[in-house]
């Protein structure tokens, strides 16, 4: 059995692994489940999703991932040595080539932590690529013309906005704000206006239920039940989307100041290709209710979702392992 070249979107919120001439091989949440008394890992992916805020005091279900880089090495290392195991990608007598993504803004160090954690989990030639380039290539950009195109990746930890062209980023923009900051917001909402306490999940399917971050989005409402904080006792209460808008108010306004500050900053002959073509939102918070319409408001730009924005990075190193050769060359 002969390894093969792999491409892996390493995500704060989920791990999705793209195999050369396979597709899509693996879509897991980026959890690990570890006992405290003895340090043995558990569960990883979807078995270990599946205990956040439900185990024992001797067993945590921790994310290794946050704000799109590795907070935990060793945990890191061991999901993604799961992972390559569960997928089968290793040869008898060779190591894959795995091209992993990374968010643009982050340092040289924590860099050095992913191409570390993806060497040790048993890859052979490591390729970092910035995210927003990646999936401006999965969600069908041609962005090796000399013509301006502009993406929006809002995945669990970071929102990357980039403008690209000649395959290359011309301005680009990160920051910590995403799907995490709005689970957050959401959960200090119901603390403080209901007085109840949620977990982390029930939080992500309030956003998805009846989130909106569009003035004019839709009105919808769901029951949730958590702890009250004056009784201790279960209590269940209605929350609707208005008041969740409001919660998620300041958060959205920081992606669409991100968008703002790129187009500030792109050069003019670009601008206009991107009032031409649009912009592109892509990663798992694309399925935001509201967050074209919002952005377009604001942007005065036609803003669209792309198919399976969840995919976009994952189906974008596999166009671009096609052409790894290529690109190592460039690179070199």
């Amino acid at each position: 059995m002969l390894s093969r070249d792999i491409g892996i979107d390493l995500g704060t919120a989920n791990v999705l692994i793209h195999v050369k001439g396979r597709g899509i091989v693996l879509n897991e949440p980026s959890v690990v489940a570890i006992d405290t008394n003895t340090g043995r890992v558990l569960a990883v992916g979807e078995e270990a999703f599946m205990m956040v805020g439900r185990t024992p005091g001797n067993i945590v279900a921790i994310r290794p991932l946050k704000d799109g880089v590795i907070a935990d090495f060793d945990t890191t290392e061991a999901m993604l040595k799961h992972f390559l195991d569960k997928i089968k990608v290793k040869g008898w007598f060779s190591k894959p080539r795995i091209l992993i993504c990374c968010p643009t803004n982050i340092t040289s160090v924590e860099q050095k932590a992913i191409r570390e954690a993806a060497e040790k989990s048993g890859g052979k030639n490591i390729y970092l690529e910035e995210e927003p380039k990646v999936a401006a290539v999965g969600a069908g950009m041609d962005i090796f013309q000399p013509s301006g195109n502009m993406v929006v990746d809002i995945g669990g930890g970071t929102t990357d906005v980039a403008v690209l062209s000649m395959g290359s980023i011309v301005t680009a923009e990160s920051i910590r704000v995403a799907g995490d900051r709005f689970d957050s917001d959401i959960l200090s909402h119901i603390k403080k206006n209901h007085k109840l306490l949620i977990g982390e999940r029930t939080a992500e399917d309030i956003k998805k239920e009846v989130g909106t971050v569009s003035p004019s989005g839709r009105t919808a409402e769901i029951e949730i039940r958590g702890r009250d904080m004056v009784n201790g006792l279960p209590r269940t209460v209605t929350i609707y989307s208005d008041e969740i808008r409001q919660a998620m108010q300041e958060s959205a306004g920081h992606i669409v100041q991100a968008a703002r500050t790129v187009l500030e900053i792109t050069p003019p002959e670009l601008s206009a290709d991107i009032i031409d073509r649009g912009i592109i939102v892509t990663g798992g918070g694309a399925y935001l209710h509201g967050i074209d319409e919002l952005l377009s408001t604001e942007l005065k730009v036609p803003v669209f979702i792309a198919e399976e924005p969840m995919n976009c990075v994952a189906v974008g190193t596999g166009r671009m392992l096609e052409n790894l050769d290529k690109i190592t060359r460039v690179k070199n």
